[in-house]
């Protein structure tokens, strides 16, 4: 028993241990607490910086295939699911039509219904339209947490703050991401990240449930876009480099068969995809990678009861008959389908001069180009520098998790090149990459500055220390004497174990602290720095000057990110701006112009022909009947318009009259400068149409020198071509005309004369110009 006012040190030490205790909840709610705060705020401002289209313009679906997936939304919302599936549009592609429930992915529809109908239920009374005008940006939101969770898993907490950050306004994101672009990628991307995240989680736990919920992620991908086929081949390939960097481990066999077997299972219930999960060679990847670490993992179980010798033999006989089932396999596939059921974007990614050579259709797309060395400046900006910092940052600290960032990085660098869309894939990557290396960057800067103070405060502590001893004698000496002579024995006992605890404990951290500076004292005279714990100490004044510089460029970012959000990213394509001289904004609302005049003033069953990237538009603004839309399924069907739109008039007007076509829809910006226009866009027309008709030579339409151009010197069949001669008609009113777009002086423009077609429409600044097409009379006479 202790006397009474004694102190307990056992009591102590749990009083002391309680109050650790206390602390350490505190501080973890506190970091709890701020970092809920920052990932809100960057939620709420990867979803504000979305909104300029919406604030400048108005509440509208942007750029072509948007308005499909509006279009398909309302079906589904009006007239619910059943018919969603089984709808036919008879307003494209006359007179075939469209299947729709087999040919699209339905992914980004069912989420907006689902918004939709959640919205009503709460008691708002939302119209689709803004349902799908905001998807994209609410979805931004979910992508910025998606990067935050997976950077956490690989790296740590602070650099999945940075992520979420960085991605959150990272244009190359944000181009497909603006409140407007109801298209498959704003809502993939998140499905990607996410999915990504998951896949990490299942790999560095080796849990069935993290690999359901990976797989389940992946199925709502496959339902959003057809770009599921960078995933199913980025995975298997990650797979391929852990087993042969010798990181196999049973997680990853649990993680990978469950992601294929479900995956694989769970992506052929999209219509859409259906058997080609299992039959065409973007899958066979995947299949091929499940066949090889299941071959792994059973030689391994042989191994473990069988001798060398044996064992020699059984993999000797495995990899031939390996071998003979794969060659068999490639040259069943083969003979079956020439072409071994590999779509043609897929043989661009694998040879970027196919589509060129082989399909013009794809090669038209502006978005299946490569990509530009400014592009990636433009879109990526601050992160095309950080991304080989995180990458080093990955290798020095080498996990399977870092393995995964590594690869995907890789992989995204390289099919960004072949192809300009897959920016949007690059941009996550370079975003995690660059937040791990920055991250760790400032990390080794703070801890530098840090023990610049900690020497600083050590010293001043190593000045005082023979003071302070002296005094503590004395009062001891004192405090000794000055006891009272009845206290009990074990208490002087207790006190004295007490003090010689304390002694030891002194003599421990003083060898610590003399042992540490003899470390560093070793390491400068070899020319080192000194070592504080496992980081390496930069000088104070390198230290403030990276910090600085850090923070400079990242401001730099903010404001590229935000101008080019602004300037380049916001207009919605059908309705287009400019700068006045005096620096005002002017407005060309063109294109709403003309499809409101075909709603208003054409029958309901009108038939239009117009080139096929203005096919959805028309569907779903005009509510009217197109030949060819964005869909671009029947190659044929689209060069039969081009031959019609590159012939002589009386050519197109057997083939307008064969179409039972009742206008004809032209884009021109030869006067106000819109450089989108059919005019420069009629090569691709030509070379589609000599895809199917070899009777068409692009030779033909070019000048004498082998050049493009509409001038004087524009090739004969340019010149009686029905597109030119559509687009120039009455340009100048009898006179010149020069074309802003081409820089070019037209001389005989003013000639033109049209007998088959009359003009019906043309825009504000003649840059949609319809024509009717004449229908003849009884005795068929014009």
């Amino acid at each position: 028993m202790a006397p009474p006012g004694a102190v307990d040190p056992i009591q102590v030490g749990d009083q002391s241990q309680q109050h650790e205790n206390t602390a350490n909840v505190a501080l973890r709610q506190k970091e709890m607490f701020l970092r809920t705060i920052t990932l809100s705020l960057i939620c709420i401002v990867s979803f504000s910086i979305r909104l300029f289209s919406v604030l400048r313009y108005e509440s509208i679906i942007h750029e072509f295939d948007p308005w499909f997936n509006f279009r398909s939304t309302r079906v589904l919302v009006e007239e619910g699911s059943y018919k969603f599936w089984n709808w036919f549009d008879s307003r494209s592609w006359y007179p075939l039509g469209r299947i729709v429930g087999g040919t699209v992915y339905p992914g980004i529809m069912y989420t907006a219904a689902f918004m939709y109908n959640i919205l009503h239920f709460l008691g708002f009374q939302v119209n689709i339209r803004d349902v799908c005008v905001l998807t994209a940006p609410v979805f931004s939101a979910l992508t910025a947490l998606s990067a935050y969770a997976l950077t956490k898993e690989a790296s740590d907490t602070a650099s999945g703050i940075v992520a979420a950050a960085i991605i959150s306004i990272v244009p190359g994101y944000i181009s497909r991401s603006v409140a407007g672009s109801y298209d498959n990628e704003g809502v993939a991307i998140t499905a990607m990240i996410f999915c990504f995240y998951l896949w990490t989680k299942a790999v560095n736990t080796g849990s069935l449930f993290w690999s359901g919920m990976a797989t389940l992620s992946y199925l709502y991908m496959v339902a959003c876009w057809g770009g599921y086929f960078f995933l199913i081949n980025l995975i298997p390939v990650y797979v391929l480099v852990l087993l042969f960097t010798g990181r196999y481990s049973h997680r990853l066999y649990v993680a990978y068969n469950t992601f294929y077997v479900l995956g694989t299972l769970l992506s052929m219930q999209i219509r859409f995809v259906g058997f080609n999960a299992v039959q065409t060679f973007e899958h066979l990847g995947a299949f091929g990678t499940f066949g090889l670490i299941n071959l792994y993992c059973g030689t391994n179980w042989v191994r473990s009861f069988t001798g060398p010798r044996v064992f020699k033999s059984f993999v000797r006989w495995l990899a031939l008959f390996t071998l003979s089932v794969l060659v068999s396999l490639v040259l069943v596939s083969f003979a079956f389908d020439s072409s071994g059921r590999m779509t043609g974007r897929i043989r661009t990614f694998l040879d970027p001069t196919y589509a060129s050579r082989n399909i013009p259709i794809i090669a038209s797309v502006s978005e299946h180009q490569p990509t530009a060395w400014g592009s990636y400046f433009f879109d990526l900006h601050l992160t095309v520098y950080l991304m080989p910092i995180g990458l080093y940052f990955c290798f020095k600290k080498l996990s399977d998790a870092n393995m995964f960032l590594i690869t995907y990085g890789a992989f995204a660098v390289y099919f960004s090149g072949v192809m300009v869309r897959i920016m949007l894939v690059l941009a996550p990557a370079a975003s995690v990459l660059s937040a791990i290396g920055i991250s760790e960057t400032l990390k080794c800067c703070f801890r530098s500055l840090q023990a610049d103070n900690d020497d600083e405060e050590s010293s001043e502590a190593r000045q005082s220390t023979g003071s302070s001893t002296a005094t503590a004698g004395t009062s001891t000496v004192t405090s000794g004497i000055s006891e009272d002579s009845g206290r009990s024995e074990s208490v002087k006992k207790s006190k004295t174990r007490i003090r010689v605890r304390k002694t030891k404990s002194t003599k421990t951290e003083t060898k610590t602290e003399t042992k540490t500076e003899s470390q560093d004292t070793t390491s400068a005279r070899q020319g080192q720095a000194p070592k504080r714990g496992r980081s390496t100490v930069i000088p104070k004044s390198v230290a403030l000057c990276m910090v600085a510089g850090a923070f400079s460029l990242l401001h730099q970012y903010v404001r590229h990110a935000i101008w080019a959000t602004s300037e380049a990213y916001s207009s919605p394509s059908i309705v287009l701006s400019s700068r006045g001289s005096g620096g005002e904004r002017i407005f060309f609302d063109d294109y709403r112009e003309a499809y409101y005049w075909l709603r208003q003033n054409t029958a309901e069953d009108a038939k239009v022909m117009s080139w096929w990237d203005y096919g959805y538009q028309i569907s779903g603004m005009a509510n009217r009947t197109v030949i060819v839309d964005n869909n671009t399924w029947n190659n044929s069907h689209i060069a039969t318009v081009g031959k019609a739109m590159n012939s002589p008039e009386e050519v197109s007007y057997k083939v307008a009259r064969k179409l039972d076509v009742d206008y004809v829809l032209v884009v021109f910006g030869g006067l106000v400068g819109y450089s989108s226009d059919d005019i420069n866009k009629f090569l691709w027309m030509v070379r589609i149409a000599s895809s199917v008709d070899s009777s068409v030579k692009e030779k033909d339409y070019l000048s004498a020198n082998g050049g493009y151009t509409v001038g004087a010197n524009a090739g004969k069949a340019l010149v009686k071509s029905l597109m030119y001669n559509l687009c120039y008609y009455r340009f100048g009113d009898g006179g010149q005309g020069y074309d802003r777009v081409r820089q070019t002086q037209m001389p005989n423009v003013g000639s033109i004369k049209l007998k088959y077609f009359e003009e019906a429409f043309t825009s504000e600044h003649w840059m949609v110009r319809i024509y009717r097409v004449k229908k003849p009379d009884a005795r068929g006479w014009m």
